[in-house]
């Protein structure tokens, strides 16, 4: 029997995607699900919302138990043979209200926080120190057991993970899968989807959609380039970053516009407030969605769970895929985020990057892509950098690299002085507390 280990199993909707696609697989349908988290609230929501995806979904047979608080994380790992990570330390509130509004004091401005910019650097410094003393359990319990991480910022997370522990590690995102499709349908080229075949490389939240051809081998980009410019130049609309990178770096990347719009220099300016219209850019999203996703919460459980009707059908989510893969020695390719090691040529061999992955029962096999365009490698290495310092700085838990992975992140580099920065550095770790204390 499979066991699989949900930690952060709390975050109801997205274990139910997970695991309801486990309990729609064959290979997986009879596992013992191990449910972790330390809010004793959610937890029971996520576990009451699971049973009844079993108890409906045809021939499911999991077994699900719940363990809650550090003092039973042991044993919720204990013998598994996949562990899932979706934790979120210090949640909305504190920890992502603190990301928001100190910066902003400082003229920085953030859209999501969650990957790179101060946000990103600040929510990886936190979460590390949880994710190695889950390494450490796991290492004694389960110490066969593939950690699929779905946790943001994915390249520091994973990038640690993989350096620093001996768990076998692979950094899952969702933009990977639908970013041609979402492309294609927003240009109104959904006749070149069916067949066709691409090729994405680079790092997480920034892989390049480096080669797209329909079914016939025609190049789709003169098209994608042409349609992409015209939509930018006559409407408004929530892809116009992306849409920009195409016009200027020649390329699409995986994730959002309004992700990418805090990814580097050019975007958000406090001293060009314009381009914010201009680009349609939303300002202090993640803290808006998760207001709303608050506020609602109530309804959309039983929303969701549908007076305990509730069926699920298998996503696009690739954990399911992969602990299928594993189990039945059944190859399938991911886009999956593991340490370079020659896989990029012109990246360094210490970073985390998102390329294309076999998977089968020797487990995640890297593909290797080789060099980036130039330009493309540039624009990674702008956030590669902050992403390695803000590792070293989970390993030394000295201040002074604090500041410098800060330094390092384009956006926050291009509105403040190394001294603001280095302010806002301190007033931020001494809100986060405890979460923070480690840093001295």
């Amino acid at each position: 029997m499979v066991k699989i280990t949900f930690m952060g199993a709390g975050s109801t909707v997205f274990s139910r995607n997970v695991l309801g696609d486990c309990m729609c697989t064959e290979a997986l349908r009879d596992a013992e699900i191990a449910l972790y988290d330390i809010d004793e609230v959610r937890l029971e929501e996520s576990e009451i919302i699971l049973r009844a995806i079993n108890k409906n979904t045809n021939e499911s047979r999991a077994t699900i138990k719940t363990y809650h608080g550090v003092d039973n994380r042991k044993e919720a790992l204990r013998g598994a043979d996949f562990v899932i990570n979706a934790i979120q330390v210090g949640g909305y509130d504190p920890c992502t209200i603190i990301d928001f509004e100190i910066p902003k004091k400082y003229g920085v401005r953030q859209t999501i926080a969650d990957t790179l910019g101060i946000g990103g650097v600040m929510r990886g410094l936190r979460t590390i120190p949880v994710m190695e003393a889950f390494a450490r359990d796991m290492e004694e319990v389960c110490p066969n057991a593939w950690l699929l991480n779905y946790t943001n910022p994915m390249s520091i997370l994973t990038g640690y993970m993989l350096r620093y522990t001996s768990v076998k590690t692979v950094g899952l995102c969702h933009s990977v899968q639908v970013c041609s499709e979402g492309l294609l349908k927003g240009l109104v080229m959904e006749d070149s989807m069916e067949g066709r075949t691409e090729l994405i490389a680079g790092i997480n939240h920034m892989a390049w959609l480096l080669d797209i051809k329909d079914k016939d081998g025609r190049d789709l980009y003169p098209d994608i380039k042409k349609r992409a410019a015209k939509k930018n130049a006559e409407e408004k609309h929530n892809d116009m970053v992306r849409y920009e990178y195409i016009k200027h770096l020649g390329y699409y990347c995986t994730e959002s516009s309004e992700h990418n719009a805090e990814y580097n220099s050019f975007f958000i300016k406090s001293h060009q407030p314009e381009l914010i219209e201009k680009f349609n850019i939303p300002l202090d999203e993640y803290p808006r969605r998760c207001i709303n996703q608050i506020s609602g919460w109530a309804k959309e459980k039983e929303d969701i769970l549908k007076g305990g009707e509730i069926t699920h059908e298998r996503s696009r989510e690739y954990a399911s895929y992969i602990m299928e893969a594993i189990v039945l020695n059944k190859p399938f390719k991911i886009g999956g985020n593991v340490l370079n090691h020659g896989l990029l040529t012109n990246l360094p061999a210490d970073a985390c990057v998102e390329v294309p992955c076999m998977v089968d029962a020797s487990g995640v096999n890297p593909c290797h892509v080789g060099a980036l365009p130039v330009q493309l490698a540039a624009m990674n290495m702008t956030n590669i950098n902050c992403q390695l310092m803000t590792i070293e700085a989970a390993r030394s838990r000295k201040k002074e690299d604090v500041y410098r992975a800060a330094m390092l992140d384009p956006h926050t580099a291009a509105e403040l002085t190394m001294d603001q920065i280095t302010s806002m550095c301190d007033e931020l770790m001494e809100a986060h507390g405890d979460y923070m204390k480690m840093y001295k």
